[in-house]
């Protein structure tokens, strides 16, 4: 009897969830008051569109009432999430976009890296992590920098960081590089990069305990120059991103 009324409570449970998910495909649980499925029914997709909305807001701006909301029906209906969490319902909506979502015609062509983008500054703001001290010192070859863990070092094929409902580029341009990180003041910032300034930022990520020598003189190689060459631009740059709050020193 016991394991009757178990399965009957989970086909119940599953009906349930059906028609929250797509309310429109799927038959409500008997014997539930419309009234009541309403209120269940609007709390779920309210709540969920509510965060997607509040952590994507330039993406929010470039689609009418009716495609956004045919937008956020799909992840509701289609993305299995992965985190029961609220605070975590931007990262699975970036995995909706990334692998579940198959674009309309008329669907910009950078959503997907605009989401990323825009959730990379949700999550920097709502980290606990914080900015180390670091040593006051001037950049110079035998110093060990380390990035800062609230920098993230970023490429994308749009400039996503200029992307407005009054620029929507149709195509891909140059790569576009960016250090996107919580200074000591907690706001969240960005600085665009050149290709060299980036590849300098993932030497230091990826190096560490390396010293400014050792980074420069890979960086060298790798762009054919000589370490002589650049050694004075890239101190100079170093102490500019100590300075942002983007690398310390060790």
């Amino acid at each position: 009897m016991a394991g009757a009324q178990n399965s009957g409570l989970k086909a119940s449970q599953m009906t349930m969830a059906r028609y929250l998910r797509d309310p429109d495909n799927n038959p409500p649980p008997a014997g539930v008051e419309a009234r009541r499925l309403k209120v269940y029914r609007d709390l779920i997709y309210n709540n969920i569109e509510g965060f997607i909305k509040s952590g994507f807001p330039v993406l929010r701006s470039l689609y009418s009432d009716e495609d956004w909301h045919r937008m956020v029906r799909q992840f509701i209906d289609n993305h299995r999430c992965h985190s029961p969490y609220f605070l975590e319902i931007s990262q699975e909506f970036i995995q909706f976009l990334m692998q579940d979502y198959t674009p309309r015609p008329d669907d910009p062509p950078f959503i997907a890296e605009l989401a990323h983008y825009e959730w990379v500054e949700l999550a920097l703001d709502i980290s606990e992590e914080e900015v180390p001290p670091t040593r006051s010192i001037d950049a110079a070859l035998a110093a060990v920098p380390a990035l800062s863990p609230l920098a993230w070092v970023l490429g994308y094929s749009y400039p996503v960081h200029r992307i407005g409902p009054d620029y929507q580029p149709a195509a891909p341009g140059e790569p576009t590089f960016l250090a996107v990180y919580r200074d000591r003041e907690c706001n969240v910032r960005f600085m665009e990069l050149n290709n060299v300034t980036a590849r300098l930022l993932e030497l230091v990520r990826d190096g560490d305990g390396d010293t400014v020598e050792a980074h420069l003189t890979r960086l060298a190689s790798e762009i054919g120059m000589s370490v002589e060459q650049l050694t004075a631009p890239g101190l100079e740059q170093l102490e500019q991103l100590a300075a942002a709050d983007v690398i310390i020193w060790r």
